[in-house]
């Protein structure tokens, strides 16, 4: 799946864009907020990850700033299916950190759950060392539900996590993106 927003682009990943991944994804600060990457990551990582296959039911988007003459990859974007359940993970590149692209590629990812994936309800979680993902949440609606200790594999170790969700059934709406399967 494609999504375009008036600063992004969202599209799958390709086994091309693994040096950029690799490059924006491999910094400690970032690796260390999510719970399956490890530390180092390496352009191996990224190409290993890019070639991974993945299900239309399983969005796995790369996000591109398109504001200048050459997009350029500042983070990813997914929604996974766990445990019985679908939930919603991002990562930024620390340059794109604080300007709103989180939420701005949340929010097209949440239109695309609704009207491309007919979802009911997402969750997702995030450290608690990491409070700006759970302002990034917030903004997109999710409630907090609760804590839980989450393994991360770039520390080694299981950290307090809060987990979050957000009931996709609302009225009709129009969304804000436009998708291309």
């Amino acid at each position: 799946m494609f999504a375009r927003t008036p600063r992004l682009t969202l599209r799958p990943g390709w086994p091309e864009d693994a040096p950029a991944m690799a490059q924006a994804v491999a910094h400690e600060s970032v690796v260390t907020m999510l719970s399956s990457p490890p530390w180092p990551y390496t352009l191996g990582d990224a190409e290993n990850f890019l070639s991974q296959p993945r299900a239309v039911t399983d969005p796995y988007c790369l996000i591109l700033r398109h504001e200048s003459a050459y997009p350029d990859l500042i983070g990813a974007i997914s929604i996974t299916e766990r445990g019985g359940g679908n939930e919603l993970g991002y990562w930024l590149t620390p340059s794109a950190w604080g300007r709103g692209y989180a939420t701005e590629a949340g929010n097209a990812m949440l239109d695309m759950a609704r009207h491309a994936l007919g979802l009911k309800r997402l969750r997702s979680s995030y450290f608690l060392d990491n409070p700006a993902s759970g302002k990034v949440l917030s903004k997109l609606g999710f409630r907090r539900t609760g804590e839980k200790l989450l393994y991360s594999a770039a520390r080694g170790t299981e950290a307090p996590c809060v987990t979050m969700e957000i009931d996709l059934i609302v009225e009709e709406q129009t969304p804000t993106f436009s998708l291309a399967a």
